[in-house]
């Protein structure tokens, strides 16, 4: 089922039902660095009822993944993204990962320090997350091995006696890498992320069936992820245009299941 409403995130939040939510995946405005054609309002005040409604309608055991970055004002990182971490946690989430979205590309060089080519995602969970489907892509260099062995916290070699086997594939680390730019991304809204990164968060912490939530809807990304992947979607847009063009988006996407999804 997809849901589509129109108007301030705060408002239409209070019609979802407290803990109806299984998971959340969506990525709030950074700092005021995009006025958003003059709809935004976005300050400490807001962004702090913004996660105390996210954690209302957020079911025990479900998930938030909070794609955010910070502007760079005066030659410093505004700091904006922890502090929101940090207050999610006041507020009774748990920090369970920082997770890093890397970029393959820029695009506002820098002149005295490294270039930009990342951005958080911080996975808030509401207790112990229920659902974990670990996606297992990356390719191990050895398939099988003799005793496993760890350090521990004496800083002592210790063996376990165990034997090892490993399968040719392992579990991913936690920084994600997707190709940006031209050609890879959906270019009719000025800030959007990866649709691979939205199916990967939902194919994580959620089942087929689930419903997934995105606030900050824009152009619809989560949305056609939640169709390719069998969730319901309950999407929330300000912005008119943005809201027309995530509707339309998503009612002429023909979804992609994929059998083991």
């Amino acid at each position: 089922m997809i849901t589509l409403l129109h108007g301030d995130c705060l408002e239409k939040m209070t019609e979802i039902p407290d803990g109806s939510v299984d998971l959340t995946v969506t990525s709030p405005p950074y700092d005021n660095l995009r006025t958003y054609e003059g709809t935004l309002n976005w300050n400490e005040d807001i962004w702090k009822q913004v996660l105390e409604h996210l954690y209302q309608v957020t079911k025990q055991g479900g998930v938030v993944v909070w794609v955010v970055g910070d502007a760079t004002i005066k030659g410093s990182e505004t700091g904006t993204s922890f502090k929101q971490a940090l207050y999610a946690k006041e507020i009774g989430f748990n920090l369970h990962d920082t997770m890093i979205y890397e970029k393959s590309g820029f695009s506002n060089p820098s002149n005295n320090r490294y270039h930009q080519t990342f951005e958080y995602m911080f996975v808030l969970s509401k207790g112990k997350p229920e659902v974990f489907n670990s996606i297992k892509d990356r390719k191990n260099i050895y398939t099988s091995g003799g005793g496993a062995s760890y350090r521990d916290k004496n800083d002592k070699i210790v063996k376990t006696g165990r034997a090892t086997t490993r399968s040719k594939y392992g579990q991913r680390f936690n920084v994600w890498r997707y190709l940006t730019g031209g050609g890879h991304m959906f270019t009719n809204h000025p800030a959007t992320f990866p649709l691979p990164l939205a199916t990967d968060h939902i194919l994580s912490w959620s089942n087929k069936g689930d419903t997934v939530l995105d606030p900050f809807m824009g152009s619809g990304t989560t949305g056609v992820a939640c169709l390719n992947t069998n969730r319901n979607f309950i999407g929330i847009e300000k912005n008119l245009s943005y809201f027309n063009l995530a509707t339309d988006r998503i009612h002429t996407t023909t979804p992609t299941l994929l059998p083991h999804i």
